[in-house]
């Protein structure tokens, strides 16, 4: 497989009022290569959508990248001038965010803003778009395609809006899509539909794709591989069945430890739970951020940096203790 995105020790900091800066993403790296699905998980808070706006170019107000280079096919997008990103987005990288009522303009109708993309982006005409369109809205599995395309945002359901955030985000044959929470807010069966919808669009298009979540049972069902965040930082990289199988961070095991499996009747509130709080991130971390809150900890661990080191092929943790959970 070819490496499409290549990310090198990347580290964002976010100015806040009164001056401070907040590391929200600190020294993380990461490939994806094409057709392959890289799952980044973590709680609300701990730098992943951050690292998406990074790759993306679209950090708020206040926001820089601070170290480290992003490499789509090789060219570094940090030093892409903002003409060229505007070229990238949309055509080479595709977005689906996780509001798509939001995402979408309520005065336009659908087809309209599936065809801005391909004008821009491709050069046609809007009447030559159109097929093109409707191409699309049947591929995301959009049913009557030729007469849904003159519809508006409100007169769709939540699911049936994310599928046309996905046409949306595919109508340019981009080289990686960048999927973030995508199905949030979608009841569970319309969730496994979406996921299924970007899962063969994946194996169709032999995209690379980023999906950004905390759902692990998300995870499990179509990410390949799987890189864990805690406050701003990789704590570890495995394959799927790898990280499910034996996970090493006392991170991932919590969280892992903290999903309900099918056919458990254990109430929410017996769930296993990680004791502790995130702790801020405002300064590049000097030792274990995950100390506080982790039963392996000691002196090494409280005033040392663990770096993401790899334990076997393909499986990185960046833990002074790994190894399986109790």
């Amino acid at each position: 497989m070819t490496t499409i995105l290549d990310v090198r020790d990347v580290s964002v900091q976010i100015r806040v009022p009164g001056g401070r800066r907040v590391q929200a993403v600190d020294r993380v790296s990461f490939t994806v290569a094409s057709g392959e699905t890289l799952a980044v998980v973590g709680e609300s808070g701990c730098g992943k959508t951050m690292l998406a706006m990074a790759i993306l170019g679209l950090l708020p107000s206040g926001g820089e990248i601070t170290s480290g280079s992003v490499l789509l096919d090789g060219e570094d997008l940090r030093a892409a001038k903002p003409a060229r990103m505007r070229d990238i987005r949309g055509k080479s990288i595709g977005t689906i965010f996780q509001e798509p009522m939001t995402s979408l303009n309520p005065v336009l109708t659908i087809g309209r803003q599936i065809s801005e993309v391909i004008e821009r982006h491709e050069g046609l005409s809007r009447p030559a778009a159109r097929p093109r369109v409707i191409d699309l809205l049947g591929l995301v599995g959009i049913p009557d395609p030729s007469r849904r395309i003159d519809r508006y945002p409100h007169e769709l359901s939540g699911g049936m809006a994310q599928r046309v955030m996905i046409a949306m985000a595919i109508a340019c044959g981009p080289r990686l899509l960048l999927a973030d929470e995508p199905t949030t807010a979608l009841d569970v069966t319309i969730q496994a539909a979406i996921l299924r919808v970007i899962d063969d669009l994946r194996k169709r298009l032999d995209m690379a794709v980023i999906l950004i979540t905390h759902d692990l049972g998300v995870v499990a069902d179509v990410a390949d591989r799987v890189m864990v965040m805690y406050a701003g930082r990789a704590v570890e990289q495995a394959t799927v069945d790898d990280l499910f199988a034996s996970p090493q961070h006392p991170y991932a095991q919590g969280l892992l430890a903290a999903v309900r499996r099918p056919g458990q009747t254990v109430p929410r509130s017996h769930l296993v739970e990680i004791p502790g709080v995130v702790p801020t991130m405002l300064a590049p971390a000097t030792s274990c951020s995950f100390a506080p809150r982790c039963p392996r900890a000691d002196d090494r661990t409280r005033s040392e940096l663990p770096l993401l080191e790899e334990i076997r092929p393909g499986h990185s943790v960046a833990c002074f203790h790994p190894g399986p959970g109790r």
